[in-house]
């Protein structure tokens, strides 16, 4: 996948992924097959933008940061594959929007799911600046970015097990504020967000035009996450489901960044 536009390249092979995605979901009627196409399709896609030897690169930097683009997916891809597999239950976004769309929902979801081709795009041309915007030797740089992807998914496969363990227990109407819960309402999403740092962190040059951006990703992923189909559709279930028992963890925690919740 190396022609003289790769993120263009990486919007055709999307559609088709997000397309299977959406007759995959519509055969199974569990709409969270959706969010696996997804994670495997924009890995498989910053991998090939990684290689892609359009431009000059430092080879080593190349494989660097396609070996980012897979360890994420691999690792993000197979938990929500797990997930969605062992799970009876549609996950509540999704469920919600099925109940709120009605006889709408297949329409509609074919929208939902055929704008995130354009999103991979978008994020894959980080990748690509990332990879591309210096020749030089691999350095300290390379190691940050390299270290930024290692707390991130750390921190989120911690947030994950630490939420699992407490849907093991008896909590109906009861919030998980312990851990990572207490710092964020949504540290998974957090994490996440997170991991889309290591671009800029390997390439971003003030000089150089070109490695800007390095930060579309992390801002397009802070937008989604933040406003989009993240925190915002997830909060509206919370709400109806946990009332003011989640009116008073919101007063408390921080809905993204992490930090120290405030006394009460």
């Amino acid at each position: 996948m190396c022609p003289a536009a790769p993120p263009f390249a990486v919007f055709l092979l999307m559609l088709v992924v997000m397309t299977l995605s959406w007759l995959t979901q519509r055969a199974v009627k569990n709409a969270g097959w959706v969010d696996v196409f997804w994670t495997f399709g924009t890995g498989m896609s910053c991998v090939a933008i990684a290689l892609c030897p359009a431009l000059p690169a430092n080879h080593d930097r190349q494989l660097l940061v396609a070996a980012l683009g897979a360890i994420w997916s691999l690792r993000l891809g197979l938990y929500v594959a797990a997930r969605v597999a062992s799970s009876k239950a549609e996950d509540v976004r999704y469920a919600t929007l099925r109940k709120d769309w009605g006889a709408n929902f297949q329409q509609r979801m074919l929208g939902l799911v055929i704008v995130q081709a354009p999103a991979t795009a978008l994020l894959t041309w980080s990748v690509f600046a990332a990879t591309h915007a210096s020749e030089a030797a691999l350095g300290l740089r390379d190691s940050l970015g390299v270290a930024i992807l290692a707390i991130a998914i750390g921190g989120e496969a911690l947030a994950d097990e630490q939420m699992r363990r407490f849907k093991t227990k008896p909590n109906h109407g009861a919030i998980n504020d312990t851990g990572l819960w207490s710092w964020s309402r949504h540290p998974n999403y957090f994490f996440e967000w997170f991991g889309w740092l290591a671009y800029p962190a390997i390439g971003f040059d003030p000089a150089n035009i070109a490695s800007w951006a390095t930060w579309v990703a992390p801002a397009l992923m802070y937008i989604i996450l933040r406003y989009g189909t993240g925190v915002p559709a997830l909060e509206h279930n919370m709400l109806k489901s946990r009332g003011d028992a989640f009116r008073a963890y919101q007063a408390r925690v921080s809905a993204f960044i992490p930090r120290p919740p405030k006394r009460t």
